[in-house]
């Protein structure tokens, strides 16, 4: 395992982030075609309502701007601190897989208790990834 096998857990993510805002833009697109949301409404995200096909995707879209910045910073931190190995590695798939699956369920059928389990388990993973990188620095102080 290389130094730098967290990159592919962040490469991962952004891949996420990527398909998610393609599904994001078809849902834009849909909404326009089919009259529910005014072009003029996205100007500032004001003036109507949004159909549930639309706003699923938008509010997933900025989750993966929220808690995924912590798993980023901690990714990195590790990298740079060399706080790397099998547990940040593990760690940090942990969260990509629960990301994924979180995606599945609150763009799909958005069962909340399941995707609160899921969201719960990344926020988890991320912790624990800080909590190693932290320990791992400390003990080399």
């Amino acid at each position: 395992m290389s130094d730098f096998s967290l990159v592919y857990p962040m490469l991962a993510l952004v891949l996420l982030t990527f398909g998610v805002a393609v599904v994001l833009f078809r849902a834009r697109v849909r909404s326009v075609r089919e009259g529910h949301t005014p072009v003029s409404y996205f100007r500032t995200f004001h003036g109507s309502q949004e159909p549930e096909f639309l706003a699923k995707p938008t509010r997933h879209f900025a989750n993966l701007f929220e808690l995924p910045t912590l798993f980023y910073a901690g990714c990195l931190a590790a990298l740079v601190t060399g706080a790397t190995g099998a547990v940040p590695q593990a760690l940090a798939w942990g969260f990509v897989v629960a990301r994924l699956a979180h995606a599945w369920v609150h763009l799909g059928r958005n069962r909340i208790r399941h995707r609160l389990t899921i969201y719960l388990t990344g926020w988890i993973s991320v912790l624990a990834l800080w909590g190693y990188v932290c320990t791992a620095v400390a003990l080399r102080g």
